[in-house]
């Protein structure tokens, strides 16, 4: 297979499997009797075994030597908020509202650490964050706002993990030893939630499948398509995942595509990439 087209089909995949996770949590909470509980353990569970499968066959059979507790926790906490926020939140809502939180928190810890904004990428900011706003602000299209702090909570939780990635080693072997440490997390947030479990045999489908498919071997080939492109490009396709949700919503959830959910998804979006790109040109 020609190099660009390899490329192009392992990022298609990954964004895909990535968008994947919000559609199938939110038909789990939506359409099944499973708790959020459970389907975050289930769904960390799932992703550590895909993902230390994915290693043994490399040779790798070690990986909880990778990773960090602090990583682990951060992980958990996203994964745990992302959960129960989608039983209050569309697919589109859901991706649009992670996505904007992961990139608002990483743009912001970049300030703090010295990186200081041009111009263009304080616009490019102020106008995603009015974007954020406006999707947040009453009206009859409103996200509820519990739901939507929660998601917004997942999306920090993203960023920070992100960021303590950086660096850190190999990025499936750290990957894995992260999501085996926030296993037992998991495993007391269903314990202490014990009381509103609930077992669903078709939201375990979709559990396993969000941790196995859509984390664990999204995770895999994002990996495997990252070291090839360049990081503007990394961080742009990446884009494409509220959009790619939006439409699985629309067409395989039957939600609707709101005027708010379009206008704050071209603010914020549009917001983002000016910024990526302004920083890329500023670093040449």
């Amino acid at each position: 297979m020609p190099p660009t087209a390899r490329v192009l089909l392992l990022t298609t995949i990954a964004m895909t499997a990535f968008a994947g996770n919000s559609l199938l949590c939110r038909a789990a909470l939506r359409d099944t009797s499973i708790d959020a509980a459970t389907f975050t353990s289930v769904r960390l569970v799932s992703g550590a075994l895909m993902l230390w499968l994915l290693l043994s066959l490399r040779g790798n059979r070690l990986p909880v030597k990778q990773g960090s507790w602090g990583s682990a926790l951060a992980l958990f906490v996203y994964a745990g908020a992302f959960s129960y926020a989608y039983g209050g939140l569309s697919a589109a809502m859901g991706a649009l509202l992670l996505f904007g939180a992961v990139q608002a928190t990483m743009i912001s810890i970049g300030i703090v650490r010295g990186n200081r904004p041009q111009f263009w990428q304080w616009i490019g900011f102020m106008v995603a964050f009015s974007g954020l706003v406006g999707l947040l602000l009453p009206g009859l299209t409103a996200p509820p706002l519990f739901s939507s702090l929660l998601m917004i909570s997942a999306g920090i939780a993203w960023g920070l993990y992100s960021l303590r990635a950086k660096g850190a080693g190999e990025p499936t072997a750290v990957t894995t030893g992260n999501f085996i440490r926030a296993v037992p997390m998991a495993l007391v947030l269903s314990l202490v939630m014990v009381s509103g479990a609930s077992i669903d045999m078709a939201g375990m489908g979709y559990a396993i499948a969000s941790g196995a498919v859509a984390s664990g071997m999204g995770y895999a080939v994002w990996y495997m398509a990252l070291p090839l492109l360049q990081a503007t490009t990394a961080a742009t396709v990446q884009l494409s995942v509220p959009v790619i949700a939006a439409v699985g919503g629309v067409v395989l959830l039957a939600e609707p595509l709101t005027l708010r959910l379009m206008v704050a998804g071209v603010a914020i979006l549009g917001g983002i990439a000016v910024v990526i790109l302004a920083g890329q040109k500023k670093a040449t």
